[in-house]
């Protein structure tokens, strides 16, 4: 977004009046008003790519199969299934094991994947909604780009991510904000870094938000 122009617009009078007027210079009311900082981009980016990245490979180690394949046929049909059928939703399963996961992942991996993603954004000045749509297109690049190689998509997850980030991620938001204005001192920096200890950690290497 671009700052806002503010433009001063004084009346001249004619002889004295005028005069007396540009010696008085504005008033304190006149002062324009700065612009609030504009959202920045990079930090969710890298910070999103970052941890879907280690989350990959986690999932390599940890489920060799079918997350370590290295064959690149098999591969590219794990990549043709994804993008040439729905995603995963067996509605005979309980609602958070629709795709096959147990409900622990969905439920606790993929809401704090979710809350993670939309703290970043918000960190960063998005407003709640941009924040949101960030967090849904980071899931759906997790879905199609760096897990469909070894599984289909899960409407699950497309979806849960994001609503969980928005209700979690908001109240760390909220939480970490409401610490923020907390006078520097210890209690300031525990919660700070309890609430959003990636966010910390980035800040200190020199991340601007």
């Amino acid at each position: 977004m671009h700052p806002r122009a503010f433009v001063v617009v004084l009346g001249l009078a004619s002889g004295l009046g005028s005069r007396t007027a540009l010696a008085a210079g504005p008033s304190p009311g006149d002062a324009p008003t700065l612009a609030a900082p504009a959202p920045r981009l990079i930090p969710p980016v890298l910070h999103a790519l970052a941890l879907m990245t280690v989350m990959r490979a986690s999932e390599a180690y940890l489920w060799p199969q079918p997350f370590a394949e290295t064959d690149r046929l098999q591969l590219g049909r794990h990549y043709q299934a994804a993008f040439s059928q729905p995603p995963r939703f067996d509605s005979s399963r309980p609602l958070f094991e629709a795709d096959g996961d147990r409900w622990q992942i969905n439920v606790v991996g993929h809401g704090l994947f979710g809350s993670e993603l939309y703290l970043r954004a918000r960190t960063c000045r998005f407003p709640a909604w941009q924040a949101l749509v960030f967090t849904g297109l980071a899931s759906a690049t997790w879905e199609y780009g760096f897990e469909a190689n070894g599984v289909r998509p899960s409407a699950l997850d497309l979806t849960f991510t994001p609503a969980a980030g928005l209700v979690l991620g908001e109240a760390r938001f909220q939480g970490w904000r409401a610490a923020r204005r907390l006078a520097p001192g210890p209690l300031r920096s525990t919660l700070s870094a309890l609430l959003d200890p990636l966010g910390d950690l980035e800040r200190a290497l020199g991340s601007r938000c």
